[in-house]
């Protein structure tokens, strides 16, 4: 059965970055949409966007398109996103896919579920930005993001990387009550992902726990996995 998935991209990141993934979606007779969120195309400024407007963006993407049993799978910041486009798009989605990302809890920004440090760090990139936006350290990058790739691969994919606006970190959205909701939802985990230390501010259990009772897919490699492991992530996410 051919289906349509939507992939929604992390922080720093744009379409481009699933590009190994879509390609491999596609190869198992897939529709693949892979957008690059508003604020985050090279050039944009990371200013003349809220996080309301990504979610419009994705609603209007979807309806304009009048796309129907759609997967909608959101990676690490994509949840929020997804989480907040979601009840408006419920008639048409066939599943939404968590792949190593936030689910929100209510009313609780982004910048409140990450440790002390990240906090820190992020909060003084944007003020000294000049444009309220965070460009990723590489050597946060290099040792937590993508460590099991070379030094060469690190470079050239964090060179790409565009920097994330901080209001999309401090702007809330809305849980969902899955039971209205409606549609089904599982969590997909990369098993050397170190983006968020393991232990109290970890993905897992803490963000899959707030779907319910959901089954968790484990793929290989890290929170870059979609660099690094891109054929064993679509075969995940099409499990999942």
């Amino acid at each position: 059965m051919t289906r349509t998935f939507i992939l929604i991209h992390g922080a720093w990141h744009g379409g481009w970055a699933w590009r190994p993934v879509a390609e491999e979606l596609r190869r198992s007779g897939h529709r693949v949409i892979a957008p690059t969120l508003p604020g985050l195309a090279d050039g944009d400024d990371p200013r003349s966007h809220s996080l309301t407007d990504v979610i419009d963006y994705l609603v209007d993407l979807v309806e304009g398109a009048d796309l129907q049993n759609v997967t909608l799978v959101g990676h690490s910041w994509g949840g929020y996103p997804m989480t907040g486009a979601a009840p408006r798009l419920a008639s048409r989605l066939e599943k939404l896919v968590y792949w190593s990302a936030f689910v929100p809890n209510d009313g609780v920004p982004l910048l409140e579920e990450v440790p002390p440090s990240y906090v820190e760090a992020f909060t003084g990139l944007a003020a000294a930005s000049g444009n309220n936006s965070i460009a990723l350290p590489l050597e946060i990058f290099s040792s937590a993001f993508m460590q099991d790739a070379d030094e060469k691969a690190q470079r050239l994919a964090h060179g790409l990387l565009t920097p994330q606006p901080m209001q999309y970190l401090t702007e809330p959205v809305a849980a969902l009550d899955w039971a209205a909701l409606g549609v089904p939802v599982s969590y997909v985990a990369s098993d050397a992902d170190l983006s968020l230390p393991p232990g109290e501010w970890g993905y897992l259990p803490r963000f899959p726990q707030r779907l319910g009772e959901v089954p968790v897919t484990e793929t290989p490699g890290s929170h870059e996995a979609l660099f690094t492991r891109p054929v064993e992530l679509a075969r995940s996410l099409l499990a999942a």
